[in-house]
């Protein structure tokens, strides 16, 4: 019987991405035009994957940082071009992230991480999920920053996995369920957002409660 894969994206899936960049922008910025300028960093952050695929993902949140700064005519305070990046590790788990896994892993599930970051920042993410992980895939390794399709590329060379018993799960539809949709691969979306429903993923909950019952119905 072939091993049962469930490959996740971590920041804003697992680990609360939105709410650790925008308590940093509020303390380097203040809380006025919080969402704005975190929507703004959104933007740049892929445009700068994009330009700089072979970037650690420290150098992306700098680089993003300060063209925000730019961007609003903002003085960054001294020494704190990296805030970002310092403040990744204390990002907080999502509150239901422990037990679904827990739960996938005892069903039989093998976890794996395909994540845009660098190895030693998601180490710090994994220590605070507390759930090991069989595989993990990240960019500044790889030389590629999702949506490219690279990570799963790289995960079924790894491990032989197919979309016959492959599941994705991830938060973002630009980052992950578009390119693992094209790619084959069934994908569990988990509209932390509560943004208007997409056809692509075969499976959508709104946490990661009931993942795996939603990883045997899928699978």
């Amino acid at each position: 019987m072939k091993e049962r894969w469930a490959t996740f994206d971590c920041y804003g899936t697992l680990v609360d991405w939105n709410g650790g960049i925008r308590a940093e922008l509020e303390k380097l910025f203040g809380v006025e035009d919080a969402d704005r300028r975190l929507a703004r960093f959104h933007q740049l952050e892929p445009e700068i994957q994009a330009s700089h695929p072979g970037a650690s993902y420290r150098e992306v949140l700098t680089l993003a940082l300060e063209r925000l700064a730019e961007d609003e005519g903002l003085a960054l305070p001294e020494g704190e071009t990296s805030a970002l990046a310092r403040s990744l590790p204390s990002w907080p788990v999502f509150d239901d992230v422990p037990a679904a896994l827990a739960e996938a892993r005892k069903r039989g599930w093998k976890l794996a991480i395909l994540s845009n970051t660098d190895r030693d920042l998601l180490d710090a993410s994994m220590v605070a999920i507390g759930i090991a992980f069989q595989r993990v895939i990240v960019a500044s390794e790889i030389g590629s920053y999702k949506p490219v399709k690279r990570h799963w590329e790289v995960f079924r060379e790894q491990t032989g996995a197919d979309d016959t018993n492959h599941v994705h799960v991830a938060q973002s539809l630009y980052h992950d369920v578009t390119p693992a949709t094209e790619l084959g691969i069934p994908c569990i979306w988990i509209n932390r957002l509560g943004e208007p429903q997409d056809a692509r993923p075969v499976k959508t909950l709104t946490s990661l409660a009931g993942l795996a019952d939603a990883l045997e119905e899928v699978a």
